[in-house]
């Protein structure tokens, strides 16, 4: 999938880290690995984090040996390659091998929209067809099942990211640009961050690190100092329009939120956020100054999706447009100020509070038109894998 820049409070790029190559173009790889026997176990073992055999304990201050080099040797096999064509091309990214029944975590953004997906668990080695079982999109998180022989299978130990503190030594290892079996070193650089996922849900306690991570990366594991995933490599902060590569700043989605949706993403139970398909604007004291709005906080419904569950409720959407500092802004629209009861005070409370609620589930919407306002109920529909919002 393209390379795609997420917004971001300091106004800088986030980048999910997958990585595009368009089919005519030259793709690197390289890298070394090491074979060795996985043990066996499933994904329901992992999930208690007690099927997988840990790597040997090694610190920072292990005077035994190089300690990034004795967890990239116990761990590097149990981090896939995973390649997706999509319509732009082929998108690749990183896994982690959960099992020795072929299951593989991943960011969803990796494997979003793509028609043939496969993954090699081997520098340069044969690649193997993989399909997905579940996706959960509000994480940015996915589950995959490849059709590959357990001796190829070296599922990795999980641990427990709630222990993580920052400075703690850490490890990176994934496919940056394609080039295979990379790794990279640091420390968990900051706690309790917040990203957002291309649904446009955020994603609450995020681990911050210095450890290189660059487009590519994406779905591949962050390993503390014991040889366990303590996270999912998923984002990047670039510094700036331009720039997509490592600037020591990158998220890794916590592997206690991952551990919370793996058995649902297996049974395909995963939760059905609500769909409302509108689109909006935040509306802020400047914008109605401007504009003349009626309130100082709520969303301004932009576009409202043909077809889609707020449509069927008769929300309706801007009939003209006007421009504020070079930003686009469409009038005229229903203004949402709360639903079931609740304020909604931006596009953010909105998103939240919609895939908070299931498909199916009817929520009533307080929205200003025109001159009075007025309560609209909107049975909300399942998230359409195309779309954003």
């Amino acid at each position: 999938m393209p390379k795609q820049k997420r917004s971001h409070p300091f106004g800088s790029a986030l980048l999910g880290g997958a990585v595009v190559a368009v089919f005519a173009a030259l793709a690197f790889a390289t890298g070394l690995v090491s074979s060795g026997g996985g043990s066996t176990t499933t994904i329901r073992e992992v999930v208690r984090a007690s099927g997988a055999t840990p790597a040997a304990a090694v610190t920072a201050g292990d005077e035994s040996g190089n300690a990034v080099n004795e967890i990239y040797k116990a761990d590097a096999n149990g981090v896939a390659f995973i390649e997706s064509k999509v319509a732009e091309g082929v998108a690749s990214g990183s896994g982690v091998v959960l099992d020795d029944e072929g299951h593989v975590l991943t960011n969803n953004h990796v494997v979003e929209g793509g028609e043939e997906i496969r993954v090699s668990f081997e520098s340069e080695g044969q690649m193997y067809p993989a399909e997905v079982v579940g996706t959960e999109p509000n994480s940015d998180l996915a589950l995959l099942k490849v059709e590959a022989p357990a001796a190829q299978l070296h599922p990795l130990a999980l641990g427990d990211s709630s222990k993580v503190e920052v400075g703690d030594p850490v490890v990176a290892i994934g496919n940056p640009f394609d080039l295979q079996r990379t790794v990279t070193s640091g420390i968990v650089s900051a706690l309790q961050r917040e990203i957002t996922a291309p649904d446009g849900v955020a994603i609450k306690n995020v681990i911050q690190t210095d450890a290189a991570i660059n487009p590519g990366n994406s779905g591949g594991p962050l390993i503390n100092a014991d040889g366990e995933v303590i996270g999912i490599n998923s984002q990047i902060y670039t510094g700036g329009e331009g720039s997509e590569g490592n600037v020591g700043i990158g998220f890794a989605i916590p592997i206690n939120t991952a551990k919370e949706q793996i058995a649902k993403l297996e049974s395909g139970t995963a939760d059905e956020h609500g769909f409302l398909g509108i689109s909006g604007a935040t509306i802020t004291p400047e914008l109605a100054k401007a504009f003349n709005l009626p309130v100082e906080e709520g969303v301004l419904v932009q576009q409202v999706e043909e077809g889609g569950p707020a449509a069927a409720a008769g929300i309706q959407g801007a009939t003209t447009a006007a421009e504020v500092e070079g930003q686009q802004f469409g009038l005229g629209g229903d203004i949402v100020t709360a639903i079931d009861g609740e304020k909604i005070g931006s596009t953010e409370d909105l998103v939240k509070t919609i895939s908070d609620a299931h498909a199916g589930e009817t929520v009533e919407m307080t929205v200003i038109r025109g001159e009075r306002t007025a309560t609209v109920s909107v049975t909300l529909a399942e998230r359409p894998a195309t779309s954003a919002g």
